[in-house]
């Protein structure tokens, strides 16, 4: 029989095997793409328990629900036989988990709520016409733009007034401070308020800091290049009392810059932590030694990184084509043309497939081309479940009913469906509410007493908060049937109706009123699988779970479908057919990049590394001779990357298919 230290071990290869034993002190594992970091991640918690650290004093952070859900299951299964288990969880949700206990010393609620992007447009119209800044001088969506780069680099809102170059700058800062003011009112927070506030105690309350560094006695960060400022921040402060630091990462597949991350905290980590050890994860499981070839020789060309050289774990020659197309129709219409061969001739299964590309707009005309063919495929990437505005309105009836002050959500249902509560109205509410410094429903009532509201108006507004008392008392009562309560509360309001008001399409209606069905579904779903379900407990969890639902797979038919993503969507995922189309300057990489040059061009190459990474047999790398633009058919220029490869494997061309050869 296995001890159990021989049961953790098993099937590591050596480097992976050490990573997993160095228990001293902070420690940097650079895993390359498809070297098995999680298996190391998840080895390494177990062998803090097998050496006697209890699972709850182990906090492992990752970057998406879905790798936290893996990385917890695979870890639980190694460890055998616990009471307790480790905490596996994305950086937002262990901020939530903090701020529910500690945010009332920031000055805000517990049942704080967490504000979508359509909340946040909202409050960021309001903020400019504070300010008086027009939509021509500036839109919610820049503003929010330049607020989320502040925050995710740390910068509160007197920061960013005291650092800034011209009057626009100004006012934005300004603007930033009314955001900020109006979220704080409302009870609520931003996606990027997680980090910022739970930095903030960390780093200014020693009661805070001094909890959370004692909590856990070993800590883990996967995918650590994609870390920004204030997660960098955050973890400095969690680890500065005992150094028990493990992060996997790699810099070669950093390539989320533009929403803040910095490849300087994995390249420098030996300096914010000198003690450190350096493990290095070269032996890669994913793909063939052609592939590795093109991916090494490519990412060579960056200055600033970690040496290192993937090795092909796996046996035998990879399918490596590079082809040239007249223009995007063509490589569109031969793309559509072999797949059609590969699935309907050959047997290829669909999933089997992906087609990368670096920009949104590039799929269009492969969606035709697949349609014409009548190819099955999924488009990852589209718009999240929860962004669905039916979905939105009944997440706002219950962010009410968890919060009544909750002002922005309020302002989405109060009169959807209609109640004879008119935009006046509420406007004339929201004034006095803040005038007087009242909540809502006081300045509604004293309106009603000074005879500024009808008696219409007033008794509209005291059913809709008799309705969201009667449904905070409903789902208290039985939090284990939160979507029975749900159905009722929709039925209450007649929501199906309102689509079939709203929608005259009957495949129209079909979609929103199944929508709903799903939402049941989902709080059925979380009231089973939660210890302790509630209705604040739904919210938050659907909250950090809508950032990672639209690229979730589909079940059923859209299972076995080929696979059309962008290249930032491909990170993490891995498929035996990969096809990257569109390698051209411009394109990949990017146009915003050669004008900035530098390290914009290196995250466009880390990006090409990337997707040349996610084939394991076969891969199709291709580019268009001329693209259309403005309606005019322009020449392109080869990317870059392409040259730069510098590949002595066999180049091949079709020209039954219509593709030419590309010179090396």
């Amino acid at each position: 029989m296995m001890s159990r230290v021989d049961v953790i071990l098993s099937g590591l290869n050596a480097a992976q095997a050490d990573a997993v034993q160095y228990l001293d002190g902070p420690l940097l594992v650079l895993a390359g793409a498809g070297t098995g970091k999680t298996r190391v991640i998840t080895s390494r918690m177990a062998e803090m328990v097998r050496r006697g650290t209890s699972p709850e004093r182990i906090l492992s952070v990752t970057f998406t629900n879905k790798a936290a859900k893996e990385m917890r299951e695979r870890a639980v299964a190694l460890m055998g036989r616990s009471k307790s288990k480790p905490l596996v969880s994305t950086f937002h949700a262990y901020c939530v988990r903090v701020l529910r206990e500690e945010i009332e010393r920031l000055g805000y609620p517990k049942t704080f709520a967490i504000y979508d992007r359509g909340d946040q447009e909202t409050a960021a119209r309001a903020a400019l016409r504070e300010v008086r800044l027009t939509d021509k001088a500036m839109k919610p969506a820049d503003l929010l733009s330049r607020i989320s780069r502040w925050k995710m680099n740390g910068v509160s809102p007197d920061e960013a007034t005291e650092n800034t170059e011209d009057d626009l700058d100004l006012l934005s800062a300004i603007a930033y401070r009314r955001y900020q003011g109006i979220l704080k009112t409302s009870g609520g927070v931003d996606f990027d308020d997680l980090l910022l506030l739970t930095v903030r105690l960390m780093e200014t309350d020693p009661e805070v800091r001094a909890r959370q560094q004692t909590r856990f006695d070993f800590v883990q960060i996967d995918e650590y290049q994609d870390t920004n400022g204030v997660q960098f921040r955050l973890v400095q402060s969690l680890v500065e009392h005992h150094q028990q630091l493990c992060v996997v990462g790699d810099d070669d597949q950093s390539i989320y810059g533009w929403r803040g991350a910095e490849v300087t905290h994995i390249l420098n980590f030996g300096r914010h932590f000198p003690s450190a050890k350096v493990i290095r994860l070269e032996d890669n499981y994913r793909c063939k030694i052609d592939i590795l070839d093109l991916a090494n020789e490519l990412v060579r060309h960056n200055r600033d990184r970690h040496p290192k050289k993937l090795r092909a774990g796996r046996s035998g020659s990879a399918d490596v084509k590079f082809l040239e197309f007249d223009d995007e129709t063509e490589e569109a219409r031969q793309l559509a043309f072999e797949l059609d061969y590969l699935i309907n001739q050959t047997g290829v299964p669909p999933s089997d497939i992906a087609v990368l590309f670096r920009t949104n707009e590039q799929p269009r005309v492969i969606e035709s081309e697949f349609r014409r063919k009548r190819l099955p495929y999924l488009l990852l990437g589209g718009q999240s479940f929860f962004d669905r505005k039916e979905i939105r309105d009944l997440l706002g009836y219950l962010r009410v009913v968890i919060n009544p002050q909750d002002r922005q959500a309020l302002a989405r249902i109060i009169n959807t469906p209609a109640r004879g509560i008119g935009r006046t109205t509420v406007e004339k509410v929201v004034d006095a509410a803040v005038k007087t410094k009242v909540d809502f429903w006081s300045a509604a009532e004293q309106l009603a007493v000074q005879g500024v509201l009808g008696p219409k108006p007033i008794n509209a507004i005291r059913g809709l908060r008799s309705l969201v008392k009667k449904y905070r008392d409903r789902f208290q009562a039985q939090p284990a049937r939160l979507h029975d309560a749900m159905s009722e509360l929709i039925d209450e309001i007649e929501y199906r109706a309102e689509i079939e008001r709203l929608y005259s399409e009957p495949t129209q209606q079909l979609g929103r009123a199944a929508a709903l069905d799903q939402l049941l579904e989902t709080m059925r779903e979380y009231a089973a699988a939660a210890k302790r379900p509630s209705l604040g407990g739904f919210l938050e969890e659907t909250s950090l779970d809508g950032r990672d639902f639209a690229t979730e797979e589909k079940s059923g038919r859209d299972a076995n479908s080929i696979r059309l993503m962008t290249l930032h969507s491909a990170k993490g995922l891995e498929f035996p057919r990969v096809y990257l189309v569109g390698m051209e300057e411009g394109l990949l990489p990017h146009r915003r990049s050669l004008d900035i040059g530098g390290a914009a061009i290196e995250e466009e190459r880390r990006l090409a590394y990337v997707g040349i990474t996610r084939a394991m047999n076969s891969l199709t790398l291709s580019r268009a001779l001329a693209r259309r633009k403005w309606g005019k058919l322009r020449p392109t220029i080869p990317s870059r990357f392409l040259a730069e490869m510098r590949s002595e494997l066999a180049i091949e061309g079709n020209p039954d298919a219509g593709a030419k050869e590309l010179a090396s």
